[in-house]
C-alpha cells in the first residue's frame, strides 16, 4: 500500500477534481488489491493493475454521476464569452504569455501544485478527457469508448480544456506578478 498510496490517490484525484471521492476510491481500490493479494504479491505489473484499476474505479464514478456533472460544468463554461470564438481565445491567450512560459518560470513543486490547482477549476467534461491524454497518456479513441462519447467531442473537450487551462494559468501569472511588485 505504502508504494503505491501516492500514484493512486493522484490518479484518482486528477480524475475526479475531488479530494474527497478520491480518497474513497483509493480505498476501493486497496480493497480489490488486497482481495487480489496472491495475485499481486510478487507481480511485476503490480503498479500497473493499480493504475487501471483506479482510472476505472474513477471512471466509473464519474460515469455513474455523469448526468449531474454535465448539467453543472455546462453551467460554468470557463469563463468563456459566448461570443469569443476558441481561435480568438487562443491568439488573445498566447499573444502575451503561454502556458509553457508560465510553468517554466516555475520550480518543479510550484509547478506541480499550480498545475492540479488550474486543474480542479475545469469542469468536469474537459478536465478528465485531459488528464487521461496528458497523465494517463491514453490515445484519444480508447477515451472516448472509456467515456462512452463520440471522438470529435474528446478532441473538442480536451481543446477547450487546454485553452481554459492556459487561460487560468495566464491569470494565475498575471495574479502572481501583481503580489508581487
Amino acid at each position: 500500500m505504502h508504494a503505491y498510496q501516492n500514484m493512486v490517490f493522484s490518479t484518482a484525484a486528477r480524475l475526479t477534481g475531488n479530494d474527497a471521492q478520491a480518497e474513497d476510491l483509493a480505498q476501493e481500490c486497496f480493497l480489490k488489491a488486497y482481495e487480489n493479494f496472491d495475485m499481486l504479491r510478487e507481480n511485476p505489473a503490480a503498479a500497473g493493475w493499480m493504475k487501471t484499476v483506479i482510472t476505472n474505479l474513477a471512471l466509473n464514478h464519474l460515469q455513474r454521476y455523469r448526468n449531474r456533472w454535465r448539467f453543472f460544468s455546462d453551467l460554468k463554461r470557463a469563463d468563456a464569452d459566448d461570443d469569443e470564438s476558441d481561435s480568438s481565445l487562443i491568439d488573445s491567450l498566447f499573444g502575451s504569455t503561454t502556458s509553457d512560459e508560465v510553468l517554466e518560470s516555475a520550480d518543479a513543486d510550484e509547478r506541480s501544485e499550480l498545475v492540479e490547482r488550474v486543474l480542479r477549476n475545469l469542469p468536469d467534461h474537459q478536465r478528465v478527457p485531459l488528464v487521461l491524454y496528458h497523465f494517463e497518456d491514453l490515445p484519444y479513441q480508447e477515451i472516448a469508448e472509456r467515456l462512452r462519447v463520440s471522438l470529435p467531442k474528446v478532441k473538442t473537450d480536451i481543446m477547450r480544456g487546454r485553452i481554459a487551462l492556459a487561460k487560468m494559468l495566464a491569470k494565475d501569472t498575471a495574479l502572481r506578478a501583481s503580489l508581487e511588485s
